[in-house]
């Protein structure tokens, strides 16, 4: 761990400039309490960095909470070693990786023709909530009910996965899709146009915040919140539906031992250093004392069940990811289409040159990441994928 500054604590061990000053501009903010923690995979962000916990007292920033509310990740673990889901006789991965190509609305936009039955009451429970926070989803998106259940594009995926264990887990990633993007812009240019208006100087346009106390602030919360929940019932959703995809090209029904879903893009109020806090988690999961979590690599390299440590000067947090190392066009100027074809030797997968922004190389270390979390997370278990979806 590094202390940066009284209002700055960093576990990165991989930090470049623009990332740490990007840092150093958030914990300016006057109502930072007690300060801002960044975790072993922070990298640029829009607002404020990715992989960074903020504390606010009476206020939140948008955009440092970041546009797709409620991501994060949702993983099962089955009864299934490898050898008797994956050994001799078991039909092609392929066929199941097409199977859940077809279950499953993949890339941005896209969307779910018709809503299964679980979908259609987890709507109606996303409809109540909304009903109960006195607001219209349908205002933002008005499709919004189509996209749960859907996946998205970047780094977002599903995966099937073997622990240590030989045990077989089933992992995906993803968030609050269109409508959640859409809320939060939407407040972005709220805080923004109030922050002209009181003529409130800031240090970089995407710190404007909203303060407690005022309508602006009420509504805001009452649909990021609601977000967050569409986020988590996307991912149960999606979820279910890789769970009837294994059974069916397995012949098998799938026993759970466990399932976990973990946001790492949200705000929650809890208490730190003695006060009731904001407390907006960018690309960092919840680390308290036993609290089980996910950190997942990139499409290639390994993943992690994790249980939290409660370290208290990191706020109770650890890293989402490995974090990226090059931007998306940085990353297509640099690698090539034959290292990732490389790098995904063994995984069954949809070879294209569109996944090539998310060869493992455009991400940090994740071993080293992991080093650097050691005070933070207590590893469970390590996953290796044998299957991976993504969306274009």
């Amino acid at each position: 761990m590094e202390r940066i500054n009284n209002r700055l604590y960093s576990w990165a061990s991989i930090l470049e400039p623009n990332t740490r000053a990007q840092a150093e501009l958030t914990a300016t903010m006057p109502f930072i309490f007690p300060h801002v923690a960044l975790m072993p995979d922070a990298h640029l962000g829009k607002g404020a960095t990715v992989g960074s916990v903020i504390p606010t007292l009476g206020a939140l920033m948008p955009a440092a909470v970041g546009v797709d509310i409620g991501c994060g990740m949702i993983a099962v673990l089955t009864q299934f070693t490898r050898a008797e889901l994956l050994g001799t006789g078991a039909r092609p991965l392929e066929n199941l990786r097409l199977m859940i190509e077809a279950a499953i609305p993949l890339s941005a936009g896209h969307a779910n023709v018709t809503l299964t039955e679980s979908a259609r009451l987890r709507c109606e429970r996303l409809d109540q909530l909304a009903s109960e926070a006195n607001f219209w989803p349908h205002d933002y998106l008005a499709n919004w009910q189509h996209q749960l259940g859907t996946l998205g594009s970047g780094n977002h995926f599903i995966e099937v996965t073997v622990d240590e264990l030989d045990r077989v887990w089933l992992f995906l990633h993803s968030g609050s899709r269109g409508v959640g993007n859409r809320i939060a812009q939407h407040h972005v240019r709220v805080a923004q146009e109030l922050c002209e208006r009181w003529w409130v100087p800031l240090p970089h346009p995407d710190l404007a915040y909203l303060v407690e106390n005022t309508p602006e602030f009420d509504r805001y919360v009452a649909e990021l919140y609601w977000a967050q929940e569409f986020a988590l019932l996307n991912r149960e959703e999606m979820m279910d539906r890789v769970v009837r995809c294994v059974e069916a090209w397995a012949g098998v029904t799938i026993e759970e031992h466990g399932r976990i879903n973990c946001h790492h893009n949200y705000t929650v109020r809890e208490r730190h250093l003695g006060r009731d806090v904001w407390l907006s988690r960018k690309g960092a999961i919840d680390a308290s004392p036993g609290v089980p979590g996910l950190i997942p690599g990139s499409m290639g390299t390994a993943s992690y069940v994790v249980t939290g440590k409660g370290n208290r000067l990191a706020l109770n947090s650890s890293p989402h990811g490995a974090g990226r190392v090059h931007s998306r066009s940085s990353a297509r100027k640099t690698f090539t289409r034959e290292q990732l074809d490389a790098a995904m030797i063994g995984i069954e997968w949809r070879p294209t040159d569109r996944f090539l922004d998310e060869i493992p190389a455009a991400y940090k270390d994740i071993d080293v990441v992991m080093a650097d979390a050691a005070d933070l997370v207590e590893v469970r278990h390590t996953l290796r994928q044998v299957l991976n979806v993504k969306g274009d």
